[in-house]
């Protein structure tokens, strides 16, 4: 990934004009990448540069800043993803009130002035500016213009973030991985917890995932790739609010196996593999230690299988 503006205050020279993906690109999934594919190819017919324009946050995150958390990817994994489908050319202005306030006129300015837009690539319930005013045909008084009809996967369903997020939500981390092409995964910083996991023989890397898409509550089998590392770990990682000391906001807790490092402060990529069991309260930290060490070994049984 070579350009990546989140506040938009230096753009490349692009003199020869851009053509545009644009989308909330959420999850990168392969209606995305078809989505992208098609900017490429119309950029290499044309002669001019693709380009791809996304939004930090989510457009939903801005105007629903209570609402459940839904996100697939956060910005460092979709610009990564974007960048090998082979996006050269990132934009990722800052969704504030000041863009969200842009009539449609004003947003097709910004993408004609500031991203020398010549030719955008959309999907077809594509809208714009505010009260979301502008529609495809909106954009062709002032650019070319290629509608990407929806892409369907083996049952004849749409690739979609939604039915990629509800499959998350019921658990369904097979299902979801089909969609995505790819397993799901969260990406956050290490940070510091109570440690009890360590009090307790089993130290955890703890991540806050507040934004990210809810799954199901409970244990589960992980594969965990610390930053700087090419390999992937096993681990057995908890989701939830851990209701025996009862928590405030929902954190995953990551016992990496075979693992004694200090990793504060580092990005840590986490892909749950499979649902070992819902979170439960113990009668005291001697059946809390002894499942533990159950959830260590399921976990390890389903990496041997």
């Amino acid at each position: 990934m070579r350009n990546l503006y989140e506040d938009m205050t230096a753009l490349p020279a692009l003199p020869q004009g851009t053509v545009l993906a644009i989308g909330n690109f959420d999850g990168v999934h392969p209606g995305h990448a078809a989505l992208v594919k098609r900017a490429q190819d119309v950029a290499a017919a044309k002669k001019l540069t693709a380009a791809v324009l996304t939004f930090e946050p989510h457009p939903r995150e801005f105007f629903m800043p209570d609402g459940d958390p839904f996100r697939l990817t956060l910005l460092p994994e979709k610009a990564r993803r974007l960048s090998a489908l082979g996006a050269s050319h990132i934009f990722a202005p800052a969704f504030d009130a000041g863009f969200a306030g842009l009539s449609a006129a004003d947003f097709m300015e910004f993408l004609r002035d500031r991203l020398h837009a010549r030719h955008v690539v959309v999907g077809a319930d594509f809208a714009f500016g505010k009260n979301r005013s502008g529609t495809v045909d909106s954009l062709r008084e002032m650019f070319d213009v290629t509608v990407i009809d929806p892409v369907t996967c083996g049952d004849g369903a749409a690739y979609s973030s939604t039915r990629i997020r509800d499959l998350l939500r019921r658990g369904d981390l097979s299902g979801a991985a089909q969609l995505l092409g790819r397993p799901w995964e969260i990406e956050a910083e290490i940070v510091h917890g109570d440690k009890r996991g360590r009090e307790l023989g089993y130290p955890t890397a703890n991540q806050q995932v507040d934004r990210y898409v809810r799954i199901p509550f409970g244990i589960y089998a992980v594969r965990a790739r610390i930053e700087g590392e090419d390999k992937t770990r096993e681990a057995v990682a908890n989701f939830g609010i851990r209701p025996m000391f009862r928590i405030r906001q929902p954190i995953f807790e990551t016992h990496i196996f075979d693992f004694h490092q200090s990793i504060y402060g580092k990005i840590l990529r986490v892909e749950p593999v499979k649902y070992l069991r819902p979170e439960k309260i113990f009668d005291g930290l001697e059946g809390l230690i002894a499942q533990m060490k159950q959830d260590c070994l399921a976990a390890r049984a389903v990496f041997k299988s």
